[in-house]
Parts: structure tokens; sequence; C-alpha cells
């Protein structure tokens, strides 16, 4: 990082009247969450995942729902388990003291289905999961738009093995069907986008409000850029500045906009620092 970067993005907080934070799975990391980018790190968190050689497109897919139940439950219900115990890192607290500051607070637009920011504080009508979340299910037909959440799911998985070792998988209330994540996965035609489109709405609304507002960006990569096309559009629509925290794809390529090669809580604490901390 150079200190006229971290000077520019420190710059921009200083103006803005509100908080736009777009987070992709690299804010995760630093919590100690895997990262899946490639097979390699999807399979050193599934090990039998890998000898079976089968790719993270494959298992987060509908399909596997259908095809095997338990081992997508084997996957989905150890992920649900993971991201219930996991602490959302320093740089979770930082984002929040810096929107108690500005006129408009923040909103934030995820791809990330971990519920990490709900879990750190962030009031759940400021969150946009646009991939859904892994808190709420949902009916794998759909038998109907119902979501509800999993707080009675209770995980029992073989871990050696990426199975539920449950006797009974989650069903569906409504009609007996199995269900599955509220999650957008690969090659999904039946995920219900209901509470999710709720979301998109609650945050388009409050957009409207916000004269000056700053983006910043944190682990989202190009592969699925569906957080780097947000940020991107936010800044050309309603007049506002990008920061991009990233350590490998830091670039940017618009005005009012700087990048940061580097992780996510990092990134934040050396802004953090720059504005005074505390």
């Amino acid at each position: 990082m150079r200190p006229e970067d971290i000077d520019r993005a420190a710059a921009y907080l200083a103006q803005a009247d509100a908080l736009v934070i777009a987070a992709g799975a690299g804010m995760g990391v630093d919590s100690g969450l895997p990262d899946f980018r490639g097979n390699a790190g999807f399979w050193q968190a599934y090990p039998a995942l890998g000898r079976a050689a089968m790719d993270f497109t494959e298992v987060a897919s509908p399909r596997t729902f259908r095809t095997d139940p338990r081992l997508a439950w084997g996957f989905y219900g150890h992920r649900l388990a993971l991201y219930r115990q996991t602490v959302p890192h320093d740089g979770f607290a930082i984002l929040r003291r810096w929107a108690e500051r500005l006129a408009r607070r923040a909103f934030v637009f995820t791809s990330n289905v971990d519920g990490q920011f709900q879990r750190a504080g962030f009031a759940e009508e400021h969150v946009f999961e646009c991939h859904g979340s892994i808190h709420w299910l949902q009916c794998t037909g759909p038998c109907s738009d119902l979501v509800w959440h999993a707080a009675g799911v209770l995980p029992e998985i073989d871990a050696a093995a990426c199975r539920w070792r449950g006797e009974e998988l989650p069903l569906c209330p409504r009609c007996g069907a199995l269900a599955r994540p509220n999650i957008l996965m690969f090659g999904d035609g039946a995920w219900v986008e209901h509470r999710a489109s709720q979301q998109e709405a609650r945050l388009a609304s409050w957009l409207r409000t916000a004269a000056r507002p700053v983006v910043i960006e944190l682990g989202a990569g190009t592969a699925i850029a569906s957080v780097r096309r947000f940020g991107e559009h936010v800044v050309h629509a309603h007049g506002g500045s990008l920061v991009r925290i990233n350590p490998r794809e830091a670039a940017v390529s618009m005005e009012r906009a700087v990048g940061l090669e580097v992780g996510a809580r990092e990134g934040l604490m050396a802004i953090d620092a720059r504005l005074g901390g505390g």
C-alpha cells in the first residue's frame, strides 16, 4: 500500500455522507473462512470432494440435492455450522464505527452467504445478500415462495466423507419435500429470490437518499463480478467514490477511485489509522 493511496481513501471517507460496503469472498478470509478460489483451495477445505474430483460448481448445485442429498447437505451443513461459529474480524467493527459517523449510515451489498455482517452487528434491514443466505431455507421444488430461518437445523456431519449423517434431512414444512439453503447456486433455476428482492428494493430506496456515497469494496474478484459491477454502478449513477481493497486484483480504471493491494482487514485498519481511529 502506498501512503498516498491510503490518504485518498481516507479523504473519500471524510467527505462522504453514506457508506456502501460491497463485499466479496475475500472479506471472510481474515476471519478464517476458506477461500474457494480454484479447486486447490476448495479441495483443501473438503478433501473428500477432492478425492472424488468434484469441483465447487458441481457440489454447489441443485442437481446434487436431487442426485445425492446427503452429500449436498453434508457440504452445506458443514458450512452452516462453520459460519455459525466464526467470529467476524476487526474490520467489521471498523466499518460499523465509520457508518455511525455518517448522516446516512451504511448499507451492505454482499455476494457472501455466510451472514457475517449480521453477526457483526449490522442491521438485517441494511444488508442485501445478492446470492442469498445459508441461514435461510427453501423447498427444493420449490412448492412456493416460502423461505424460513435455518435456526432449527442442527447439522450432524461426517466431515471426513462430507456427508450428512443425521437420521432426517431438513424438509419443507409446507409440502414435506427436501429443503435446501436459500442460496443462488450454479445452474439454479429454482432459487426463491423473494427475500433478496426485498433487500434489493430497500437498498435502492436508501441509495436515493445518499448525496455523496463512498463505496468500500472488499475482497471482490473478477471471476464472478457481481460485487464489482454493483460498486462501479454506484460511482457512475450516484456520483460516488470507490475504495477497492483486494490483495490480487486492486486495479481501478475510473476517476474518484483508488485501489489498495492488500487484504480486507489490513486495508481497513490502515485507513482507520489515517482517519485517527477510535
